[in-house]
């Protein structure tokens, strides 16, 4: 797909075209169908796989994803336990808000413009919605940087500028900040995305296609997709929520209610048929707990950090084990190691045997496979990248306990900074 970032008075305006790195995958910030850009979140890792990457969906303790208390909100769940989206509406659509994001003069009828939604999380002003709403991120290769003038408009359309306090691209969080002065603020509280299962009804409010303070209902159909990040190309979102309320351009940004009225997803990107997102398609949206981390940091350094290791790993099942002949049946099987990467420089094996196996293409076997990082198990590639984006920090010292020839051994990695990788670049398969 490509598209344009339309003018706020005009339904297409002039902008940056972004290539299709997902089939029939659309972003849903900017209304009339322009293109918003969806971000990769995770741990730094290379190469095809859908495993590459993975957004902070949940925790490996509690305390990682919890707010601090000067920002919760003083909003509690609604009481039962049935659903009522009316009354969700009801309940949660004063605290849900429609951005506009100008970069350039306002006042130009030229300036470039992207609309989209987002959600008032504390008393003191601070507004959640995804990065792409308020940065030019993905827009080619250069530096990031945030809309020039940024205002947020409430439901009785009053409308007041608002500031950046900064974003993540990886796990595509925008963090804003309006004075609590300037309009009653009624923040809606966050719930726990750890918790959600799949079926459980859930309310998307938004504003798609520039109709603000709309409802869709739905239910959770899949929980840990891993949806490719059209942003951050080596990046992936795994652990994301999808969902079949619909939801389409403008929406992005917006929260994803459960049936209590607590948040629990960023709506953020959809998958259709047309490639447009305005026929029926699939919603993603970013697990809450992602967002609470990237909020702590993004309030108390401006920016967030993320450990690097520069490998691709694949899962390791009990049926692929027995096939390739690995001694261990779960875990994960590294594919790819940037040479001069941090993993690279430990001593990781890749796989550089090709393999025809179970129907996988491009399978590739030989190399390590990670069973734990730091004592704590590793059954597959995302539990491998949930401990490296939670719990692991750029410079530390983590010790992977690995599998090579039958036999395991603990190898230390001197981590880095994703932010400071250079490109990967994949030669082909197997190292071909």
């Amino acid at each position: 797909m490509t598209g344009e970032r339309p003018g706020y008075s005009a339904p297409m305006r002039r902008g940056p075209s972004v290539p299709v790195v997902v089939i029939a995958a659309v972003l849903i910030a900017v209304v009339g169908g322009a293109v918003a850009l969806a971000i990769g979140a995770g741990a730094g890792w290379i190469g095809k796989s859908t495993k590459t990457v993975v957004v902070n969906a949940r925790s490996l303790s509690v305390g990682n994803t919890a707010l601090p208390a000067s920002l919760r909100s003083s909003a509690r769940a609604l009481p039962g336990n049935g659903f009522d989206p009316a009354r969700v509406y009801a309940e949660r659509s004063s605290g849900v808000v429609t951005i506009y994001a100008f970069f350039g003069d306002p006042a130009d009828a030229s300036t470039e413009a992207a609309q989209g939604s987002g959600f008032v999380i504390s008393p003191k002003g601070y507004i959640l919605t995804n990065s792409h709403v308020i940065t030019n991120a993905g827009e080619g290769t250069g530096r990031v940087k945030a809309a020039s003038h940024l205002f947020v408009e409430f439901d009785d359309r009053d409308r007041v500028a608002a500031t950046v306090v900064g974003w993540d691209v990886y796990d595509d969080i925008g963090l804003l900040r309006v004075d609590p002065r300037e309009h009653v603020l009624r923040p809606v509280p966050l719930g726990d995305s750890r918790s959600v299962v799949v079926g459980e009804p859930v309310a998307a409010i938004g504003s798609p296609l520039g109709n603000e303070d709309s409802l869709a209902v739905g239910v959770v159909s899949a929980i840990h997709r891993a949806i490719k990040a059209l942003t951050v190309a080596r990046y992936n979102i795994v652990d994301a929520i999808q969902t079949d309320a619909p939801i389409t351009h403008g929406n992005s940004g917006g929260p994803l209610f459960d049936a209590r009225g607590r948040v629990i997803g960023i709506n953020a990107q959809i998958r259709s048929q047309s490639g447009t997102g305005n026929d029926s398609g699939v919603g993603f949206a970013v697990p809450i707990d992602a967002a609470k981390r990237s909020v702590r940091a993004l309030v108390k350094n401006g920016h967030v950090r993320y450990a690097y290791v520069g490998i691709t790993t694949q899962d390791l099942t009990p049926a692929l084990a027995q096939v390739l002949g690995y001694s261990v049946n779960q875990g994960a099987l590294v594919e790819d190691v940037r040479p001069n990467g941090p993993g690279g420089r430990a001593g990781l094996r890749p796989s550089r045997r090709p393999v025809n196996a179970l129907g996988y293409r491009d399978l590739c076997t030989g190399g390590d496979v990670v069973v734990s990082i730091d004592g704590q198990p590793v059954r597959n590639a995302d539990d491998l990248v949930r401990i490296v984006s939670f719990d692991l920090q750029p410079g530390a010292v983590s010790v992977f306990t690995i599998v090579r020839d039958g036999h395991r051994r603990t190898v230390a990695v001197t981590l880095g900074d994703r932010d400071k990788a250079p490109a990967a670049v994949r030669s082909g398969p197997c190292g071909a």
